[in-house]
């Protein structure tokens, strides 16, 4: 379960990216600042908001340590400030004073990255603030970029719709078309993962872009095949360009923000629908998981940024029918299908499964014999392993209950009313969880506007639909 805590609405224009520190919360701002707060009570820090770009402020993201806070701004330069005192510590000119799209601290904080519109890439060195290797991506902006745990590489996206992967030492190491319409964000996470075909350690990235997609991909190195970038699967949640991702600290979970208005939590092993959350009433544009902490921050053009609590236990089995699909099975599509293999880490058979045209009702029809002789798979082994993954969707099928109609769900928790409420804004919330919300704040959970009182009128009409739904449930 997530569950909004906190909203910040200190921003007066879009909020452009968040980021945590193990005590802090930074976001930026079309409104050319950066705010800071506590990550204890959300209270601002005292010397926020920063002031010193001259235009929009597009990317920030702190140092290992915390004591470090970087900024990058549409006026061409990035900026460090002292997270202790928010002294701004030194400015740093893009070559060409472009305007400067992203930037990243490398994990040992020797580096910092900063990205622009006109395709440069900056590798600054942080004790002595000089310029220590620069580059270009072809044909596009740079929008996008993140740093190996181990720091020995970091990945580019750009306009163009190429993932590049570089060494510390400013060489391409790889490219590879990875979004038509361009790369929007990516993220490496910071655990290590085994590639099962070949046995090898390797990272796990996250990318999304205009195409309205999320795609996994292994970043694999070994001596004698140099850097391999491999497509794991593509997770298709969203209905609109896909404009953040980011994975937990654990690696176990990918947030991501969009702009059909929603953020999406994935698991990563599955890609199944953890969570969807719809409260932001504009395009999300940014998205963050705490490191040391159960929390997650979203940002959007509403100019706020949401603070949620996340329940970490582990999802049941069945999950992904229960929640990702919102389609029965059988009618799934031969995308939705695709997306399911990838998810059962059997993204080798999509190619074979989209030739023959294999949908959802073929899917629950194929047997060993149409695995064997249809398809031509000819491992037994294959041919058991998505036959096992088969029964285990049929399973799962056979015991989801019957979704909770969205309505009758207290739009704070996100779960089934049992005394719901009228606020002033019009809409219908569970009692306690509203009680507890407003004695917080007072504005509306749905709308962020003030609310012109604190009265809650019991819904009766409700309180009986839900009865009455509950007794069908039971028959």
């Amino acid at each position: 379960m997530a569950t909004l805590i906190h909203t910040l609405a200190d921003h007066s224009d879009d909020v452009n990216y968040c980021a945590f520190s193990s005590s802090c919360l930074a976001t930026c701002s079309l409104d050319k600042t950066i705010r800071v707060y506590s990550l204890s009570d959300f209270t601002e820090l005292p010397y926020s908001p920063l002031r010193g770009h001259t235009y929009a402020v597009h990317c920030c993201c702190f140092s290992p340590s915390g004591r470090v806070l970087a900024s990058c701004s549409t006026d061409g330069t990035s900026a460090l400030w002292d997270t202790r005192s928010g002294r701004r510590l030194a400015v740093l000119q893009q070559p060409g004073a472009s305007p400067v799209r992203v930037c990243r601290f490398s994990p040992e904080a020797t580096y910092l990255l900063a990205g622009a519109a006109d395709g440069s890439v900056v590798l600054w060195n942080v004790q002595s603030l000089k310029l220590y290797r620069s580059g270009n991506v072809k044909g596009g902006s740079l929008m996008a970029c993140a740093f190996s745990p181990n720091g020995n590489f970091f990945v580019t996206g750009s306009s163009s719709g190429d993932l590049t992967i570089w060494d510390d030492k400013m060489r391409c190491l790889h490219n590879e078309k990875a979004h038509d319409l361009g790369v929007t964000c990516c993220d490496i996470s910071s655990h290590p993962v085994s590639d099962s075909e070949n046995g090898f350690k390797c990272f796990q990235m996250a990318s999304c872009g205009q195409d309205n997609q999320i795609k996994l991909w292994l970043i694999l190195f070994a001596d004698f095949l140099g850097v391999q970038l491999k497509y794991k699967c593509t997770l298709n949640g969203h209905s609109a360009p896909v404009l953040a991702c980011a994975f937990s600290c654990d690696g176990q979970m990918i947030v991501s923000g969009s702009v059909d208005k929603s953020v999406i939590i994935y698991e990563t092993s599955t890609g199944s629908t953890l969570h969807t959350l719809s409260q932001h009433t504009r395009y999300v544009t940014t998205c963050a998981f705490a490191p040391d902490s159960p929390l997650l921050a979203t940002g959007s053009m509403d100019k706020t940024v949401h603070i949620w609590q996340l329940d970490l236990k582990q999802p049941c089995a069945g999950d992904y029918v229960e929640n990702e699909s919102k389609v029965a099975v059988e009618d799934w599509s031969e995308d939705d299908v695709s997306a399911w293999l990838c998810a059962q880490d059997l993204a080798d058979f999509v190619g074979l499964f989209k030739m023959n045209n294999i949908d959802g009702k073929e899917l629950l029809n194929l047997t060993k014999e149409s695995l064997a002789n249809e398809l031509k798979i000819e491992s037994l082994g294959q041919r058991s392993k998505v036959l096992q993954k088969i029964e285990e969707l049929r399973m799962a099928m056979t015991s989801v209950s019957v979704p909770v109609p969205d309505e009758f769900l207290c739009p704070i928790t996100r779960e089934l009313m049992n005394d719901p409420v009228i606020a002033t804004d019009g809409y219908s919330y569970e009692r306690e969880a509203m009680e507890n919300w407003i004695s917080n704040r007072r504005s509306s959970p749905m709308t962020n506007l003030p609310l012109h009182s604190p009265t809650l009128t019991p819904n009766r009409t409700l309180k009986m639909a839900i009865s009455r739904w509950l007794e069908t449930q039971q028959k």
